[in-house]
């Protein structure tokens, strides 16, 4: 998936100036930056759900609005951060809405077989059968992973577009999901995650990509963005880093010498 010179502006505001990148299968690329920064308007933009002002998107080297609608969605699948839901489906339910795109009536054995495989990798195969509004938060976003999940499990050098996938998750659960996405590009998918956590996006990441006011100000390897100089531009907060001894990835340590 490449980006090329995204802009995007909302009345007389601009969101975001001539970002670019590009998304390799076979890796994770990090989304990083303050609030406001522009990090969801960009995933936004990369999934199709806006469309840029200025710019485009491409996706298997074909223009995103040229895609149709149910061939992308067999190839791509995007995680949101809302996830209204007014009916009381069964989680299994949920995850199957995912597999909507691969069978035309009636769910075959095939599609429920890989609902209940999606469930099982993100560890809720025992809540398979429960009301999904009876789940927690951090529940809920696991089931809404499988059902991206089960939509592109069969799609080789597939997409995930993950805004914010770490919300409402305890330490368990944010790594578990990391390591999930891990796995898939493994595989060969490609993941794009918005993600909050520096230290988590240093260990998970092959690439990041850090915006500051709807600008790119730096992209690369994590050990190439996560530097003092960045993060400091970036957050506006001094930072020290530690090499973590046993895994080799930085660790970023705020040198706040006082609380407020």
């Amino acid at each position: 998936m490449i980006a090329n010179n995204l802009s995007y502006h909302v009345g007389s505001k601009k969101l975001l100036h001539n970002v670019s990148l590009t998304a390799r299968p076979g890796e994770l690329l990090a989304i990083v930056g303050a609030n406001g920064a522009g990090k969801s308007t960009l995933l936004k933009l990369l999934s199709g759900d806006l469309r840029p002002g200025v710019g485009e998107v491409l996706f298997e080297g074909r223009r995103l609005a040229d895609w149709p609608p149910a061939a992308l969605a067999r190839r791509r699948a995007v995680l949101t951060q809302q996830h209204a839901l007014a009916l009381a489906f069964q989680v299994r339910e949920l995850v199957l809405l995912g597999r909507y795109p691969h069978f035309g009536g009636q769910p075959t054995a095939r599609d429920w077989a890989v609902v209940a495989a999606a469930l099982d990798l993100v560890d809720l195969s025992h809540l398979a059968g429960r009301a999904y509004p009876t789940l927690s938060g951090g529940e809920q976003q696991r089931a809404q992973l499988a059902r991206v999940l089960a939509q592109v499990w069969e799609a080789e050098g597939g997409f995930l577009l993950l805004d914010e996938p770490l919300t409402g998750l305890d330490l368990r659960h944010q790594h578990h999901t990391l390591a999930v996405a891990h796995q898939l590009t493994r595989r060969g998918f490609g993941v794009i995650a918005v993600l909050h956590d520096l230290n988590l996006a240093a260990q998970y990441a092959d690439q990041v990509l850090l915006l500051r006011q709807g600008r790119a100000v730096a992209s690369g390897p994590p050990a190439q963005v996560f530097t003092p100089d960045y993060i400091h531009l970036g957050f506006g907060i001094e930072v020290e880093l530690l090499i973590h001894p046993s895994l080799g990835y930085p660790l970023i340590v705020p040198t706040v010498s006082s609380h407020p």
